[in-house]
């Protein structure tokens, strides 16, 4: 299977997050929030995680039909105050963001992210709005938890970027712990056995694909 494919003009600026073309965009796609599924291990066999997600790609490929998202009122709280977010963060950093709508892989075909937020020309934001117990517990332990740590990395292997800084807000907290920013720097050793999985696991969709003979 041809995985690899340069593409020079794969930056596409001008999809909003969560509108229909975007959704559109990462039809098919392994994209950065789903690595860690991309990434899963079981004791013997194939993670159950693993499974579910290629099937997914799977029937996305086979009928050209997004598959259904799941929300809830947390996850509505979190798009709601995405904005206001990245506005304390460019106070606190003195800078300006930019944001972006989805990314294709340089050169690895079905592979894209969708970064929140672009800092100049090396770094990303990661923004997470979550619950208030959930958003003190990152206050405390300082930092990165595993699937964000990887959908990250993603991100900065597509986007050939240097280093994101991971964000928690809650504007429901006193102005002094209602931000919290962590600095995760590009993890070449990582980003190389992500990129075998990823490899891997596209052959895997692309053989089920030609079993099925669709």
């Amino acid at each position: 299977m041809q995985l690899k494919l340069l593409r020079k003009d794969y930056r596409m600026k001008n999809l909003e997050q969560g509108s229909l073309e975007w959704l559109e965009a990462r039809l098919g796609h392994v994209t950065a929030s789903r690595v860690t599924d991309v990434m899963a291990k079981a004791k013997s066999g194939e993670a159950l995680t693993r499974h579910k997600y290629k099937m997914q790609l799977v029937a996305e490929r086979i009928t050209k039909t997004i598959s259904e998202s799941f929300s809830n009122d947390a996850m509505a709280w979190g798009v709601e105050h995405e904005d206001v977010a990245a506005m304390s963060y460019e106070a606190v950093k003195s800078t300006f963001v930019d944001k972006v709508g989805f990314v294709h892989h340089p050169y690895i075909k079905w592979v894209g992210v969708s970064p929140d937020r672009l800092v100049g020309t090396q770094g990303l934001v990661e923004i997470k709005c979550p619950q208030t117990f959930t958003h003190l517990e990152y206050l405390c332990t300082q930092k990165v938890p595993t699937k964000y740590f990887n959908q990250m990395q993603a991100q900065m292997w597509c986007t050939s970027r240097e280093w994101c800084d991971f964000v928690s807000f809650d504007p429901r907290l006193s102005v002094k712990n209602q931000l919290l920013i962590v600095r995760v720097q590009r993890d070449n050793e990582f980003i190389a056995l992500m990129e075998e999985e990823v490899i891997v696991f596209l052959s895997e969709v692309e053989n089920l694909i030609i079993q099925l003979g669709e």
